[in-house]
């Protein structure tokens, strides 16, 4: 097998046999994506630590143990990074945030540790919004998008997105609330796999709203996504909410296509208020599934969704104030003004509040349910829109006053359900960002979403566009 020639650009699955084999060393690997951080990292801030010592060290040790036929699976000597809310011994972990620059754990999150067991080499820590919602702490740098200069890199995985796309990592990990693994994979032009909720330990990682988190790889193939996935995926006895159920083959329906797949569609869901281009890239993704055996179902989304959504900002800033009560009100002058007001309003809520928009969560879930009955996949976009100009006056605060439940439409439905999701790259839109298809599944449906994520990325290659660095 020929070593692909933009190495910094391959995906796993093309890196894992020449690895194995001692065609490629992961030190070689580590050192390349090494270089190509120092030189691009400046301009992107897709990294806001860097393990160079570490990844070294890992990278050594792949290779030896490669060559003494101890070869651990294909994410073996890969160069990975991690979203900086993953705890990391002995690695600053920040969780975007100035109130915890000086925290060194001392464990490795589950995650972290079932990705070393897996013998990936970690190149460091990615930048992310402040606690992991929509804005940046101001003594913190933001990521660029490296599709275009002051543009958004969706939020709050914005350095797994950005470093994702720039070849500055084989895989990334992000986390998802509302939407922040598919915010950054669609504006990036990655995938992203946001696994069903307790499919993949929360240990470790640090919080937003612990009853919405989720934890999952943004990668450069659907392929890619399910080998990161099946490496973190399983019960973790220091998370009581991970699922019991026997982590299954996560890759093994890749090149089985979708031929008598049943996907569901709601078109006004697609289209209305999003920009013709966008919302046209999904709709002709759509008609490459039913060209390949697909059977496109037509389905209507709750009629209440934004009412649904709102009920999303009361349980997440509770959830947020509850998970930061250690360090909010006590050391707000250390939060950036966009989440310290975040916080102060989920400090506010009531309990009463609490309860009506945990009622109305239930309600959509149930809405869903009735959506999703009698197809195995749902297809919308993965965000709201491409990604838009920003200023530092976006990034840093405050909350704008025009920020609207709308905005978390495509994605806040499947966090608040636990549903996994994938995002796929869909093209780009008339104005040459990308744009991306988000399918949604059952619980524990992540291997079929995989298998439709590999059938798209062959018909298509949409995956194999990237940016113009």
């Amino acid at each position: 097998m020929p070593i692909p020639s933009e190495l910094h650009y391959a995906t796993i699955t093309e890196l894992a046999p020449l690895v194995r084999s001692g065609e490629l060393s992961p030190v070689e690997l580590a050192s390349a994506q090494l270089e190509r951080i120092e030189t691009l990292n400046p301009r992107l801030r897709a990294y806001t630590t860097v393990t160079a010592d570490l990844a070294m060290e890992q990278a050594k040790q792949a290779e030896s143990d490669i060559a003494s036929g101890r070869y651990r699976g294909e994410l073996h000597g890969i160069p990975i990074a991690v979203k900086d809310l993953c705890f990391t011994r002995g690695v600053k972990t920040m969780g975007g945030s100035a109130a915890f620059a000086d925290n060194l754990p001392d464990f490795d999150s589950t995650v972290v540790s079932r990705l070393a067991e897996a013998g990936a080499v970690l190149l460091g820590k990615l930048t992310m919004t402040e606690g992991a919602m929509g804005g940046y702490n101001p003594k913190l740098p933001y990521a660029e998008n490296p599709w275009r200069e002051s543009h958004w890199a969706g939020a709050s995985s914005s350095g797994s997105g950005s470093a994702t796309a720039a070849g500055l990592a084989y895989a990334t990990l992000g986390s998802d609330t509302g939407g922040s693994i598919r915010h950054p994979a669609a504006v990036c032009g990655t995938v992203g796999l946001k696994p069903t909720w307790g499919r993949v330990s929360r240990y470790g990682v640090m919080g937003l709203a612990p009853s919405l988190d989720h934890v999952g790889p943004l990668t450069r193939s659907s392929r890619d996504a399910g080998l990161v996935m099946q490496a973190m995926s399983g019960l973790d006895p220091n998370d009581p909410t991970t699922v019991h159920d026997d982590v299954p083959d996560m890759v093994a329906g890749a090149g089985q296509g979708v031929r008598g797949m049943r996907i569901g569609h709601d078109e006004t869901y697609t289209t209305e208020d999003v920009e013709p281009s966008f919302a046209r890239a999904v709709i002709d993704g759509l008609k490459v599934l039913e060209d390949l055996g697909a059977e496109i179902v037509e389905v209507k989304m709750p009629e209440r969704l934004i009412e649904y959504m709102e009920a999303w900002l009361v349980i997440c800033a509770s959830e947020a104030a509850a998970a930061h009560a250690d360090t909010y009100p006590s050391r707000a002058d250390e939060y950036g003004p966009w989440f310290r007001e975040w916080l102060r309003r989920g400090a506010g809520y009531t309990s009463t509040e609490y309860a009506k928009a945990h009622e109305l969560r239930l309600m959509c879930n149930a809405e869903l349910r009735n959506t999703m009955r009698g197809i195995d996949l749902l297809a919308c976009p993965s965000t709201s829109k491409a990604a838009y100009p920003v200023t530092d006056d976006d990034m840093y605060g405050p909350i704008p006053e025009d920020r609207h439940p709308s905005q978390g439409r495509f994605t806040v439905p499947h966090d608040y359900a636990g549903l996994p999701t994938i995002a796929l790259p869909a093209g780009l839109t008339d104005d040459g960002l990308p744009a991306s298809l988000q399918l949604v599944g059952h619980h524990l449906s992540e291997p079929l979403l995989v298998q439709a994520g590999a059938a798209f990325e062959e018909a298509t290659k949409f995956h194999s566009l990237h940016p113009p660095l």
